[in-house]
């Protein structure tokens, strides 16, 4: 009975598994606000009651590069979210080392807010550029760290798929390279800066390539 009950509520020191579940509500909880603080930086100018519907229109065209940062990086933190949800499935125990990673991934989505906005205030400017997907790629580090423990033993099901596993891997790889391939376009020209993040989905493609082909074998 008693092996029957440690069955049904893993432990791991002490703590039960409710802690795992508590840890994955709190991490949705904090990317929904991060992601819905990105339309917060969307402020219209102050028009005078006497502008006509051309200055609203010009004034609308001025903030595209606003619209561009919160598109952007609502479908990047989508993304990380997307990404922590497929590790965190695979997990069925608790552990303490899960609390740094996953603080740190969460610490550093709850930063995306303030770069979007630099980035979208200064479009085209090498600094705010090179800082958002400076600040990206250590989005994509903590991501990496906190998504490869959830599919790590203890933490991973028994009966994990290595192959699955490995394919988590490969996606906070590619998110690593997509950035770094970013961030050397930004110092380029920093236009090309958040367009070198669409690099991501081809990187995705050369390491699952790699991994078919037998060139690399965990990742």
């Amino acid at each position: 009975m008693s092996k029957a009950i440690e069955a049904d509520h893993p432990m791991h020191h002490g703590a039960p598994a409710h802690a795992l579940e508590r840890l994955v509500f709190f991490s949705d909880a904090v990317f929904a606000i991060s992601i819905t603080l990105l339309v917060i930086e969307l402020k219209f100018p102050h028009l005078p009651k006497t502008a006509s519907d051309r200055d609203f229109l010009v004034t609308l065209i001025n903030m595209l590069p606003q619209f561009i940062g919160f598109f952007v990086s609502f479908f990047v933190i989508g993304a990380f979210w997307g990404g922590h949800h497929r590790a965190f499935d695979c997990a069925r125990r608790w552990s303490p080392k899960l609390m740094m990673p996953n603080l740190c991934l969460l610490c550093s989505v709850a930063g995306m807010p303030f770069f979007t906005a630099l980035v979208s205030d200064y479009y085209g400017k090498l600094v705010p550029s090179a800082a958002y997907i400076l600040w990206l790629m250590l989005v994509g580090v903590c991501n990496l760290w906190n998504n490869s423990m959830a599919i790590t033993p203890p933490v991973a099901a028994d009966d994990l798929d290595p192959e699955y596993a490995a394919l988590i891997r490969r996606r906070g790889w590619s998110v690593l390279l997509g950035t770094a391939t970013a961030l050397a376009l930004c110092f380029v020209n920093p236009w090309l800066g958040q367009p070198g993040l669409m690099s991501m989905p081809v990187w995705r493609k050369v390491l699952d390539l790699l991994h078919r082909r037998g060139v690399i074998q965990r990742v």
